[in-house]
């Protein structure tokens, strides 16, 4: 017995060691082959911009669960696609009219925070993705992880990168489409979605525009001053989609800081500099547009604003819009007004 005691105690030693060096240390670790040997790359968290754009994306073409009656001019389908080992789903429009040549032009379309386990995929959103689809763009609807019958757990956009995933997973689904222009790809979020819209953008070059509505959460600096009235980003114990030691390990200490004492926060650390989305603004290379009510009361517009400014020092190609009112939806009569400058907005760029 003793002589296989000292190997199974290294053993413990090792897997003990590397547990406090990755995850207590909150360093992800990513090994490349660099001719004969190896480089080894070492990025601050799972939400690093660096980091996200080392992985490798990428996703077979959706797959038809379900036919559903058609719109005024496209057909509607339940489909599903795989990101990070989830089945997710969606829901597609495809124009009746014959494709023009080289494909469609299409949208991945993310919603904003619905509780999960009362998301529905053809509940929430019809006004919008049926303007976008009654004007010839193939739209991709996705429902994130954790979201109503996708597999996964629903932790968020803020502080994981898994609904960004789950985004550019779309967008490689709808490449393998026959009848998709996979250069004509764009990207449109609301609330919560406006970060991932943003994240997306700096990851994959293959978004070529953005559509953001009423969106929030671009330096982290900005969530501490304006806050959210948005339960997207709090954890919910009794959700029973929700498990608490899965949350856990997407959480780390200066994430709770920032949530429970945001004056303590060094927003110049490794840390939030590889995570801030305005930090990283020089991978945006595609324009995108904003869009938000002054008297939004889920999320402040000074996140737009703010945003704005940081576009604009930067000479990033942006068309930025307020409205009097409307709310967090941007409900009517302005939201007419919002939809066709977006419908404007990817027939211009896509």
């Amino acid at each position: 017995m003793k002589k296989h005691l000292l190997p199974a105690l290294f053993i413990i030693f090792l897997i003990g060691y590397f547990t406090y060096r990755q995850v207590d240390k909150k360093r992800i670790i990513v090994v490349d082959n660099v001719g004969q040997g190896q480089q080894e790359k070492v990025y601050a968290s799972t939400i690093s911009i660096d980091y996200l754009r080392s992985l490798n994306i990428d996703a077979k073409a959706p797959e038809t669960i379900e036919e559903l009656t058609p719109g005024s001019n496209y057909k509607r389908y339940i489909v599903s696609y795989i990101s990070e080992g989830n089945k997710i789903h969606g829901l597609l429009t495809v124009p009746n009219e014959n494709p023009p040549e080289g494909g469609y032009s299409a949208v991945v379309f993310n919603h904003g925070y619905i509780p999960p386990n009362q998301y529905v995929t053809t509940e929430k959103y019809v006004a919008y993705v049926d303007y976008l689809a009654r004007n010839g763009f193939v739209v991709f609807k996705i429902d994130m992880r954790g979201n109503g019958d996708s597999e996964g757990m629903p932790i968020g956009s803020y502080f994981s990168p898994g609904y960004t995933v789950d985004a550019i997973s779309a967008l490689k689904s709808l490449q393998k489409l026959d009848y998709v222009n996979k250069d004509r790809i764009g990207i449109w979020g609301h609330s919560m979605a406006g970060n991932l819209v943003l994240r997306a953008m700096l990851v994959e070059d293959e978004v070529k525009a953005g559509v953001i509505w009423a969106g929030a959460v671009y330096s982290y600096e900005d969530f501490a001053e304006y806050r959210l009235n948005d339960g997207s980003y709090v954890r919910r114990g009794n959700d029973p989609h929700y498990d608490t030691r899965a949350l856990n390990r997407g959480v780390s200490s200066e994430i709770t800081k920032l949530r429970e004492n945001p004056k303590e926060v060094n927003y110049t650390s490794g840390f939030w500099k590889e995570a801030s989305l305005t930090s990283n603004i020089n991978y945006l290379n595609f324009p995108v547009q904003l869009h938000h009510a002054t008297n939004d009361p889920t999320v402040n517009v000074g996140y737009s604003r703010d945003l704005e400014k940081v576009l604009k020092e930067n000479n990033k190609q942006y068309e930025y819009y307020e409205y009097s009112g409307g709310g967090h939806n941007i409900d009517s009569p302005y939201f007419e007004q919002a939809m066709q400058r977006t419908v404007e907005f990817f027939k211009t760029n896509l």
